[in-house]
């Protein structure tokens, strides 16, 4: 079996567009007519510079291999260019790439892709939700303002969810790490006062930011907040240096949690050894896939520490992120958009079943869903805005610099 073929789609997300701007998806097609599904989170250069990113490695590394080949195919990928380091941009399309293997591979060999890395040990996976507007609701208004949260996470633990995260804590820009202010620190903990006296003990709440802080403002934002007893607090400083995100482990009680911006083994290893975090979040379409992703799972099980894959993206990466959480021992909880209803729902031919707050993995081979192609194509991206974006001002003090949404 040869993988002969590449096709890659870019999907404009419409609106209320939670999960960003646009998915990028990848088919591939083996010399017997197997399609097998993958996505891409790579999120630094426009979908048409990813899209030729994608079509070149294809041609160099890819093209007539099987699809088997997963730990030849990360190599080649890994040191394409005399690079040998993690590289996000390449990552992701290796990522979009293994996934699309490993579907095949499943449906070739009529397994669910859980089964082929290790088995099942977890038959439904308890789901967590941002904290998403309604569609009567301005989303600048609805981000930060805490008793309009309280009153959504209401809604979100009413339908079953058992935890809920939201990220209060300010702007973050590209001149980031900043100290946060004081409008920033009060806000943080007004908002996880109100959820708290909201849903009671129903619910665990995580706390998110965006890598924006200092570590010793990091260290006094995880302070103000730990009284509300947060499962997690979310990459609380950058993610080049794990040493400065380990001084704000050390000095905070609230377990730390990172990894949306890392790839590969390699950057997850210098979190686990510095003590950086004990709750990893790989997103599966940027760490280098399932097989990567399973090999830090393995890490992170000799340190104890547990993992939440990440999603900020489509459908064909939850898929992946529900294969690796069902095999894996150390699986804390999914991210979930909401209960996968709406576009992400209709881009696929089966739905993600979500169920009580769980998410039921499917046993169908492969990747367990199939993309709808007549939906992908009918809504191509025609923005120039990238996936997520950061606020391109440094953070000012003389104004409440709040954030609407990246």
């Amino acid at each position: 079996m040869k993988l002969v073929e590449l096709e890659v789609f870019v999907v404009g997300n419409p609106p209320p567009g939670f999960g960003g701007r646009y998915f990028i998806f990848v088919k591939l097609v083996t010399d017997d007519n197997i399609i097998g599904y993958g996505e891409a989170y790579a999120a630094s250069i426009g979908p048409d510079a990813m899209v030729a990113v994608i079509e070149d490695l294809f041609a160099r590394h890819v093209e007539g291999m099987s699809p088997f080949a997963i730990e030849k195919l990360f190599r080649r990928f890994h040191s394409s260019g005399f690079s040998q380091r993690p590289d996000p941009t390449v990552m992701g399309a290796f990522s979009a790439i293994e996934m699309a293997c490993w579907d095949i591979i499943g449906k070739s060999l009529d397994k669910p892709v859980y089964e082929l890395m290790g088995g099942q040990v977890h038959e439904k996976l308890r789901s967590y939700t941002y904290l998403y507007p309604d569609t009567t609701q301005d989303p600048a208004d609805f981000y930060n303002s805490a008793t309009l949260s309280a009153q959504r996470a209401v809604e979100y633990v009413d339908q079953g969810f058992t935890a809920i995260k939201f990220d209060p804590a300010g702007a973050y820009t590209i001149y980031d790490p900043h100290q946060p202010a004081l409008v920033d620190l009060d806000r943080a903990e007004n908002f996880c006062r109100e959820i708290r006296a909201a849903i009671g003990a129903r619910a665990d709440i995580l706390f998110g930011t965006h890598g924006q802080f200092t570590p010793s403002g990091a260290i006094h934002m995880g302070q103000r907040i730990e009284a509300y007893e947060p499962l997690w607090f979310e990459e609380p400083v950058p993610p080049e240096m794990p040493e400065e995100m380990a001084r704000v482990a050390a000095n905070c009680k609230t377990p730390i949690a990172t990894g949306e911006r890392l790839t590969t083994k390699y950057e997850f290893a210098r979190v686990l050894k510095t003590g950086a975090a004990s709750i990893l979040q790989p997103a599966l379409g940027r760490v280098g896939g399932l097989l990567e992703a399973k090999k830090i799972a393995g890490m992170a099980e000799a340190f104890y520490a547990q993992v939440a894959p990440h999603l900020y993206c489509g459908p064909i990466e939850a898929a992946a992120n529900i294969q690796l959480a069902a095999c894996i021992p150390n699986f804390l909880i999914l991210e979930s958009i909401q209960t996968f209803g709406g576009f992400h729902a209709e881009l696929l031919e089966t739905p993600i079943k979500w169920q009580d707050g769980f998410v039921i993995p499917s046993n169908e081979p492969g990747l367990g869903h199939t993309l709808n192609e007549e939906v992908a194509r009918a809504h191509p991206y025609t923005g120039t805005a990238l996936h997520l974006e950061m606020q391109d001002t440094p953070y000012r003090y003389d104004r409440d610099n709040r954030f609407s949404g990246g």
